[in-house]
């Protein structure tokens, strides 16, 4: 349920990056590389645009049934409400086939942003049904947050996040940058540009912060696209057989056996390869990325 509120403080930087890479190595681990593949174009902002001269409900309906139909749920039927509420919106989880949200009654004025909540929560019914979630509520949210965003329908919640001197509103548990981030990953994966669709010059800002921490994780020694100072500390790491404090490698073994481990920088599998000082490639498991090394 995403916990955005107009007014509130809103938490700016990478707070949640742990969480966040978890959240898309377990939504690789559960849908496999090709079932993320079938997510490669994001929801059109036409499929989701609610004006107010749309019928409250029936607009509210129409745009459920384009975020459905975007992240494939199968005879899933949303009906949709309004009413005062602390949250933006909530959703009732059960076996379906119909589920019912609950979205603050402050949407019935701001109909810009209904598809933003209406992603976040039928995303929770596209987790509940894939039975993947983590333990802690908090890291649940997260999750749900990063799988919105990485499946296509997240850049509507970056977009919803607005700023300025007396007034502010974020929806989801990510922060601003944490969603750039997340679109940054997915931009990578399928040669997207998410940024034409931004009408929020808040959230372009956000998500200009997000892509250069994305980017940093494939600069990241074992990987050969890793700069100069980088390569250079993980050589002399190598050699004594340890990585330096915060390294984001370990190191196995010892001698010829020696093996440096990593995260892939698509979905932060760990994945082990020789550190042998040569050029290789290494194929991660799980999202199947193919990786440039030089161990």
């Amino acid at each position: 349920m995403p916990n955005g509120s107009a007014g509130d403080a809103v938490v700016h930087g990478f707070p949640h990056l742990e969480t966040v890479r978890a959240s898309l190595t377990a939504l690789y681990r559960r849908l496999s590389a090709d079932g993320v593949r079938r997510y490669d174009t994001s929801v059109r902002a036409t499929d989701v645009a609610f004006t107010d001269e749309d019928e409250l409900h029936l607009g509210a309906q129409r745009v459920a049934g384009a975020l459905v139909r975007h992240l494939r749920l199968p005879q899933a039927r949303m009906i949709v409400s309004f009413r005062a509420m602390t949250h933006a919106a909530s959703v009732e989880l059960a076996a379906g086939p119909e589920y019912f949200i609950e979205l603050n009654d402050r949407f019935r004025r701001h109909r810009r942003d209904v598809g933003a909540a209406l992603a976040h929560e039928i995303t929770h019914v596209l987790l509940h049904r894939l039975d993947l979630g983590f333990p802690d509520t908090g890291d649940n949210e997260i999750l749900t947050d990063v799988v919105t965003a990485y499946l296509g329908a997240g850049w509507l919640l970056l977009d919803a996040y607005r700023e300025d001197a007396v007034s502010s509103q974020k929806l989801g548990y990510l922060t601003p940058e944490e969603f750039g981030y997340v679109l940054a990953k997915r931009a990578e994966v399928f040669g997207e540009d998410p940024s034409p669709w931004f009408t929020s010059p808040q959230a372009y800002d956000a998500w200009v912060r997000g892509r250069a921490e994305a980017a940093r994780d494939g600069l990241r020694p074992p990987l050969a696209g890793a700069g100069w100072a980088a390569r250079h500390r993980y050589t002399k790491d190598r050699r004594q057989g340890r990585a330096a404090y915060g390294a984001p490698y370990a190191f196995e073994g010892a001698g010829p056996s020696l093996r440096v481990s990593f995260p892939c920088p698509v979905c932060h599998q760990r994945l082990r390869v020789p550190a042998a000082a040569r050029r290789l490639k290494a194929r991660c498991g799980v999202c199947e990325s193919v990786l440039e090394c030089e161990g």
